[in-house]
């Protein structure tokens, strides 16, 4: 191995051992998430290999919880998989925000990154990407831990997480939303930040008393891109004057 090539892998090690330091609080937060999930399963019928299948392929818990709440036997597909779809139809919006980073990966690595588009991995690498540039040993360093952690934590859960009966009585049901206030701190860019995120809020909350399903989630996140894109128009239409 030439010099040169030790140089690039001593810093694809860093950079993975970097992205890995940075996203471990948050996998340690998805943990009693998982091991609800798992119990959740193992109530509907799931076994720990169906369960360990599902999170690997699947990895996106809040689609996964919405569809559990709609197993039954026989299963409804088409009633599954349109929850799913319109739990997921965030991520269309969460990479096109990531984009523009990944336009110098290879193809197929960009692809398969989005894969592992975890909420609190997109957050954490696009603040990665605006700062200082999104490689992907530390896009991996992100990825793979959560989704390890996500893999291993449901299919225990479901043998011997049925032991958190009430997770509120922990206030694990708040770990999700104090995860997501944390990373919103880091994506803070000054005022400017805040109109998308009060859009986003008043939609959300708009669309869950409205609408049925869970069509907020994809409200909140139109109404933050739209507001941000026409905050960005506006600001650029300044500056040209």
């Amino acid at each position: 191995m030439s010099d040169g090539e030790r140089r690039r892998e001593s810093t694809r090690r860093s950079e993975f051992a970097a992205g890995a330091v940075l996203v471990a609080p948050l996998v340690l937060s998805v943990l009693p998430f998982g091991l609800l999930l798992g119990t959740l399963a193992a109530q509907r019928g799931l076994s720990p290999l169906e369960t360990f299948l599902m999170s690997a392929s699947v990895f996106a818990g809040s689609a996964q919880f919405a569809v559990l709440g709609q197993w039954s036997t026989p299963v409804a597909i088409a009633a599954v998989g349109a929850t799913a779809l319109l739990v997921n139809l965030r991520h269309v919006l969460m990479a096109a925000a990531l984009a523009p980073a990944l336009g110098a990966w290879p193809r197929p690595g960009a692809y398969g990154a989005m894969f592992f588009l975890a909420d609190e991995v997109w957050a954490l690498a696009l603040r990665r990407a605006v700062r200082d540039g999104l490689t992907p040993a530390f896009y991996l360093g992100l990825a793979l831990p959560m989704w390890t952690a996500w893999v291993a934590s449901t299919t225990l859960g479901n043998g011997v997480g049925a032991a958190i009966e009430d997770p509120t009585r922990y206030g694990l049901d708040f770990a999700f939303t104090a995860v997501f206030l944390v990373l919103l701190v880091g994506l803070w860019r000054g005022p400017r930040s805040l109109a998308p995120w009060v859009a986003s809020a008043l939609a959300a909350v708009a669309a869950e008393q409205w609408l049925p399903g869970a069509w907020y989630i994809l409200a909140g996140a139109l109404a933050g891109c739209v507001t941000a894109a026409l905050a960005g128009a506006s600001a650029d239409d300044a500056d040209a004057r």
